[in-house]
């Protein structure tokens, strides 16, 4: 674990000693070797589940897929926001990345936790440099309102998790996971208990976001400046997603009733959004949409509380943060050339960007589950531990799964094909420098068909 904190906080003092000149390329080969070193996790060599430095940092097979892909994105976002924010001061550069190294910092120090509130705060502090990034870097003055929703939702879910975790450590005299999961059950019978359970995983639904809980989302997305998207697109889901993982081992007895108005909520959001998306005219808010649906089938994955969901759900995460991730970059790409996030105006562009639109093709096809992506492996897990957990629910997700391959099509055929606007001329080219975070997004997605059991190896 340490192998890789520690050259993350050593990033610091590279962003700040580093002269203006090499400051995009030293930061951006630092991260990478950071990234690079993180693979070294994938070779799982402990036979006892965790692997651990100390007695507060640890890494189990659950938590080293999502600090590899933490790590991984650093660098791909340091290269996406080089063209944005280079016209700035060079201290407001250093600033900018100084507050994305802290993310990564905060963001292994939560997923390697052993300690729940240890986690609590890292989960937290990940609130400040995004909320920083959206409200200093966004583009529209309503990154405002898109920072006050982002941090209300977020602090108003958060506080009764506090409590919980409170009662929790007055309860059994401990907070630490590695404990805690090989204890007893918690005798768990009373209202009181049924309270502390809502408490216990309302922050983390908010995180995903649930749909309901999930307005702060699609703003915070669409006001971002596209390193910003990186936390609430990467990091809160991933957040939300482990978390819950982590918890619903303590709160077992209770979820077999009380999960059934969650799971109808994520199943009934995943159509909902996905109708949204149909109807979208802005880019960046239909890719933030479709983010909202796929999270709706992992938290349906995980709240039925069966190996096959818990696996699907990871490997949705995982292949859904790439992807995501990409699109976003790719939908950047184009407003800084297009100047425009309606798909209406900024439309046609595979005849100017040949290359580009295999890009798009590529993300796209793997945003709508195509086989063999490991998008549709996880997909495919948890609408089959879903219909053997009732089969009705294949309605649900069946309908879901016809809507995102629609929205996908809508959105490649509305921002690529037919005939150029006559308003498009003169655009700058796309750089090697694009083309090479768009290989570097997409390329571990098609690996990761090749080895799959690297993202749920922790189940078998």
């Amino acid at each position: 674990m340490l192998k890789i904190l520690i050259p993350t906080i050593m990033l610091f003092p590279t962003i700040w000693l580093t002269s203006p000149k090499w400051l995009w390329t030293t930061t951006t080969a630092h991260s990478l070797l950071i990234a690079l070193t993180s693979l070294t996790w994938l070779k799982w060599t402990s036979e006892v589940g965790w692997t651990t430095s100390n007695l507060y940092l640890a890494t189990d097979p659950l938590s080293t897929p999502l600090l590899v892909l933490t790590c991984w994105l650093l660098p791909l976002m340091i290269l996406a926001s080089q063209n944005h924010i280079t016209p700035e001061p060079i201290t407001r550069q250093r600033l900018y990345i100084t507050l994305l190294a802290s993310l990564q910092a905060f963001l292994i120090m939560a997923f390697g936790a052993t300690e729940i509130i240890m986690f609590y705060i890292m989960f937290e502090a990940t609130l400040i440099p995004t909320l920083i990034i959206i409200t200093r870097w966004g583009n529209q003055t309503e990154r405002l309102n898109a920072g006050t929703y982002f941090l209300f939702y977020t602090l108003a879910g958060s506080l009764p998790l506090l409590v919980a975790l409170l009662l929790l450590q007055q309860t059994t005299g401990t907070l630490s996971l590695l404990i805690i999961q090989y204890s007893q059950p918690l005798a768990l019978n009373s209202w009181g208990h049924k309270i502390w359970w809502a408490g216990c995983l309302i922050a983390f639904l908010v995180k995903m976001p649930l749909y309901g809980v999930h307005l702060w989302l699609p703003k915070a997305h669409v006001e971002a400046p596209v390193a910003g998207i990186y936390s609430p697109s990467r990091s809160s889901p991933k957040l939300g997603g482990y978390g819950m993982m982590r918890m619903m081992v303590m709160l077992d007895p209770l979820s077999k009733e009380l999960a059934y108005p969650f799971i109808i909520l994520a199943l009934w959001g995943i159509i909902m959004t996905g109708s949204i998306c149909l109807r979208q005219t802005d880019l960046k808010s239909l890719i933030a949409y479709s983010s909202v649906s796929h999270m709706g089938l992992v938290a349906g994955g995980i709240l039925i509380q069966t190996p096959w969901g818990f696996t699907g759900a990871i490997i949705l995460m995982i292949a859904h943060g790439l992807v995501s991730s990409a699109l976003f970059c790719l939908a950047n790409t184009a407003y800084e050339r297009t100047h425009s996030r309606t798909m209406v105006l900024a439309r046609g562009l595979q005849m100017i960007f040949p290359l580009t639109a295999v890009w798009w093709f590529i993300a796209n096809l793997a945003n709508l589950a195509l086989p063999p992506l490991p998008n549709l492996m996880g997909e495919l897990m948890i609408i089959t531990s879903l219909f053997n957990w009732s089969p009705l629910t294949i309605i649900l997700t069946g309908t879901g799964t016809l809507i995102t391959a629609g929205y996908s099509l809508y959105l490649f055929l509305m921002s690529q094909r037919g005939p150029a606007p006559n308003h498009i001329v003169g655009l700058p080219p796309f750089h090697t420098r694009e083309h090479l975070l768009m290989a570097l997004h997409l390329t571990p997605v098609l690996l990761l068909v090749t080895k799959p059991e690297i993202m749920w190896g922790w189940c078998y």
